[in-house]
């Protein structure tokens, strides 16, 4: 039997958690751009995360999971329903009723089990939102790279969201209450721009923050001794940081385009002068990512220092930037 809520309209977004949010506001009625969620989240941040039981070290450029959702609710009053259980079949309950209901349901889960991904690389962090399903598949709402429209079977649904390990939740589903209406947004705008540089400036461990950026320009000066396949090891993470957004230029873009909307709410020079270095930074990120990219294909450690003078620029315009911003 086929279920699927009668008007749905896809959010087009670029980063799967803002699009997720995206399409549960959007549905609403409330229509926010991609990176005022981002923003109003406090999204923008960085992790370097290494460990003995890590095949290669995570980079990410973004706070962490669930938490954008989190400051994005607290900021804007509104109430979100989340669920977890280790129950596949609980997980699926709690969710075929919100859709017959004609809710739809964000999801947590890992990309790689998704039939709709070509990329098939273990990602727990990922999400999507569901608005119908039938007897074999569920019909899914994620970025326009993966599909504003996409299907994948209810088997393979089950899998993606019932995975243990690095950045997993236990069948997470929320969805959104009814929202009545927004608070002003011009003193929101300025909580979050002061909160989401005062966390990316003193982070609580070095590998966070800007502190992360400077680390991770020490240690990738190490990764050929690191690898155990140095080709595999680099063009993946060079591919995750630019197609996947977890440490590449997306998030530094979204941020931009905020403090570009922040520009005309709010009329304060500072904010423009963030923007004009996040103008600046965003295609320093790609030249990170290419550079780690080449040294994969071509095992040159040059490359590698490369990256590390980068990094440190970026790390340098960043922090700037955001004490602008405090």
């Amino acid at each position: 039997m086929k279920k699927v809520i009668a008007g749905f309209t896809p959010y087009p977004g670029e980063h799967c958690e803002t699009t997720a949010i995206g399409n549960l506001l959007q549905h609403a009625g409330v229509h926010l751009s991609e990176p005022m969620l981002f923003g109003l989240g406090q999204g923008l941040g960085f992790i370097y995360w290494d460990s003995k039981a890590m095949d290669f070290p995570f980079i990410g450029g973004r706070v962490k999971p669930d938490v954008l959702t989190a400051n994005l609710a607290a900021c804007l009053d509104l109430n979100i329903n989340i669920q977890e259980t280790s129950s596949v079949d609980k997980a699926w309950q709690n969710v075929q009723r919100h859709i017959e209901q004609g809710t739809p349901v964000g999801l947590k889960l890992d990309s790689y089990y998704l039939d709709y991904f070509t990329n098939k690389v273990h990602f727990a962090g990922h999400y999507a939102v569901l608005y119908g399903f039938d007897d074999e598949y569920a019909y899914m709402a994620d970025t326009e790279q993966q599909g504003t429209h996409a299907q994948t079977r209810l088997t393979s649904l089950a899998m993606a969201r019932n995975v243990k390990g690095f950045m997993s939740s236990r069948n997470r589903s929320f969805t959104l209450d009814p929202v009545s209406k927004l608070p002003p947004l011009a003193p929101v705008l300025r909580k979050s721009l002061t909160q989401n540089a005062q966390d990316y400036l003193n982070p609580p461990i070095r590998n966070i923050g800007n502190k992360g950026i400077v680390k991770m320009s020490r240690e990738i000066l190490n990764w050929f001794a690191r690898s155990s396949n140095i080709e595999q090891d680099l063009c993946l993470t060079a591919l995750l940081m630019e197609r996947a957004g977890t440490g590449g230029a997306l998030f530094r873009n979204l941020y931009r385009d905020f403090l570009k909307e922040c520009i005309d709410l709010l009329e304060e020079p500072h904010i423009e002068q963030a923007y004009h270095l996040f103008a600046d930074i965003a295609p320093l990120w790609v030249s990170v990512s290419a550079a780690i990219d080449r040294a994969g294909r071509m095992e040159d450690d040059q490359e590698l220092l490369r990256a590390s003078q980068l990094l440190l620029e970026i790390a340098d315009k960043e922090r700037t930037a955001m004490e602008l911003l405090l």
